[in-house]
């Protein structure tokens, strides 16, 4: 009994390092909610299967595969299908735009306005009229964009995704009331004709186009 306990308790170990090498060089702030099931799913089959002496060892590592790989191609497939991440990964939220609250975004993310004056305070941040951006972030944490920016950002407007990892961010098209065609006819106006080769492209009125080829 003894050997079967340390021969899986050496298995869950290497198995949790790959899983977390897999995961890649995330802070524990840009973990999704869904890392974090699944890295409890995980932890609970190590318990579970730790101490049962009727769970082999080979069984044992077969569950902690079938895990890891039904994770992996999740984390393909949300790559490959832009429209998968929202319901999967979640994806970001404004909830104070130009300067005002966006009150069906709170409801929508079960935020209250005290939870997000909290957040707020973290950061420095005692009144919401010295914001003028608030994004909430799928990990949880909220991007602040002060009225007095040091940037010095004169525009109106969020800088906005286009391209991510060479697939047109569909979303945000919709955000900002555009087309695919509209992306193609900006990209080719400062010289970028193939847009296959473009890995990473955002774009703000104040700012324009800032583009990211792959090597």
């Amino acid at each position: 009994m003894v050997l079967t306990i340390t021969l899986k308790v050496i298995l869950g170990f290497i198995a949790l390092m790959l899983v977390i090498r897999l995961m890649g060089k995330k802070e524990l702030s840009e973990v999704t909610p869904f890392d974090i099931v699944f890295l409890l799913m995980l932890g609970g089959i190590l318990e579970e299967t730790l101490y049962d002496n009727k769970v082999q060892v080979w069984y044992f590592l077969y569950a902690i595969i079938l895990w890891t790989v039904l994770s992996f191609m999740t984390n393909l497939v949300v790559r490959k299908y832009d429209k998968l991440r929202p319901f999967i990964k979640g994806e970001p939220s404004i909830l104070i735009n130009k300067g005002v609250l966006d009150i069906k975004e709170l409801k929508i993310n079960k935020m209250e306005t005290e939870q997000l004056l909290s957040l707020l305070r973290q950061q420095g941040i005692f009144s919401i009229r010295e914001v003028k951006y608030v994004i909430l972030e799928p990990g949880g944490q909220i991007s602040v964009m002060k009225k007095d920016s040091s940037d010095q950002i004169t525009t109106d407007t969020l800088p906005r995704l286009l391209i991510d990892e060479g697939q047109i961010v569909n979303r945000t098209l919709n955000q900002i009331r555009k087309n695919e065609q509209w992306v193609i006819n900006l990209l080719k106006k400062e010289g970028y004709e193939d847009i296959k080769k473009v890995y990473y492209a955002e774009w703000s009125e104040g700012k324009g186009l800032y583009v990211q080829c792959n090597e």
